[in-house]
C-alpha cells in the first residue's frame, strides 16, 4: 500500500523557515493506530490527514505522540497541498475538524486561515513553577484554556531580548507556555512570540497558528488597532498578519512545498 505524502513549510515564503508539516491525502481513513504510527515515523510536530475533496473535507492532525483537536500550520499546509498538488480549484476550502469547521481562503499568493479566538485571563494563583521557563513578573502571566482543552500560560515580557534569551528547563516544566513581547521600533512588527509545549511532546514549536488564537485578541486589546504583524522568533521563524473579527482570528501566511513522495506500508 502506498500513500502520498507532502512536507510543507507553513507560514513561510521560502524553504527552511516556518513550521514543517507532513500532509497525507487519503481515499479513506486508515485505522487510528496506523495514522499515529505514520505521524511518529515522520517525527514532525504534526502530520495532517484529509479524505477526499468534498464540500467539507474531513481533516485530522497527529503529533508523534497523540491526536490533537486544533492545529493551525498543518491546516494551512493541507490547503496548500489541495490547491497546489491535488488540482482543487476553489477560492475557499472548508475543513471539518474536531474544532468544528475551519476555512482557508486564497488571497493573492497567500492563504488566510480562520480559527477560533481564545480569551486570556490573569492568573490568580502561584501554584505553577514559572522559573522553569524563565523570570517573569506574576502580573504578566495569563491563563489560556486552549480549544483542545489543554491549559497554557501566556507570559508577557517587555522586550524581544527577554524572550529570545529564554532557555526553558523542559524536564521541570509542568505546563505549556506562550512567551510574547511587543515588536521593536522600526522592525515593522507589532508583537513577537515563542511557543513551548513539553506537555504535548513538543519542547519548542517553530511556528504555531493555534497560539495566535490567544495572542491575537491579547495584542489587539493592548494595542487598540489591527491588523497586526507578528513573528514567531524560533530558530526557523515565521511571520503572520493577524486580525480579530467577531470571535474569530484570521491568520494570513504563505506555504512552500519542501518534499513530496509516497509512504510504502508493507503487508497491506
Amino acid at each position: 500500500m502506498t500513500i502520498p505524502i507532502f512536507q510543507v513549510d507553513a507560514f513561510a515564503k521560502r524553504a527552511f523557515e516556518g513550521n514543517p508539516a507532513a500532509v497525507c491525502p487519503l481515499a479513506d481513513w486508515l485505522p487510528d493506530v496506523e495514522l499515529q504510527a505514520i505521524a511518529a515515523e515522520n517525527n514532525l510536530s504534526e502530520t495532517a490527514y484529509f479524505v477526499g475533496q468534498g464540500a467539507r473535507i474531513p481533516l485530522r492532525w497527529f503529533t508523534p505522540r497523540l491526536e490533537v483537536n486544533l492545529c493551525g500550520h498543518a491546516t494551512l499546509a493541507a490547503a496548500h497541498v489541495l490547491l497546489t498538488h491535488c488540482g482543487l480549484k476553489r477560492q475557499s476550502i472548508v475543513f471539518e475538524t474536531l474544532s468544528g469547521p475551519l476555512t482557508v481562503r486564497t488571497d493573492s499568493d497567500a492563504l488566510v486561515l480562520d480559527l477560533p479566538a481564545i480569551p486570556t485571563k490573569p492568573v490568580d494563583h502561584t501554584a505553577v513553577d514559572w522559573a522553569a521557563l524563565g523570570p517573569v513578573r506574576p502580573e504578566d502571566v495569563h491563563f489560556v484554556r486552549t480549544a483542545n482543552g489543554a491549559d497554557h500560560f501566556l507570559m508577557a515580557y517587555r522586550t524581544r531580548e527577554q524572550i529570545a534569551a529564554l532557555r526553558p528547563d523542559f524536564p521541570r516544566m509542568t505546563f505549556n507556555a506562550i512567551a510574547t513581547a511587543p515588536g521593536e521600533t522600526g522592525s515593522g512588527l507589532d508583537f513577537m512570540s515563542r511557543y513551548f509545549a513539553p506537555m504535548a511532546g513538543v519542547n519548542e514549536d517553530p511556528v504555531t497558528g493555534s497560539a495566535h488564537c490567544a495572542l491575537t485578541p491579547f495584542w489587539v486589546s493592548r494595542l487598540g488597532r489591527q491588523p497586526l504583524s507578528a513573528r514567531q522568533i524560533s530558530a526557523r521563524g515565521g511571520t503572520f498578519l493577524v486580525r480579530l473579527e467577531t470571535g474569530r482570528v484570521y491568520l494570513t501566511g504563505h506555504c512552500v512545498t519542501y518534499m513530496q513522495g509516497s509512504i510504502a506500508i508493507s503487508g497491506r
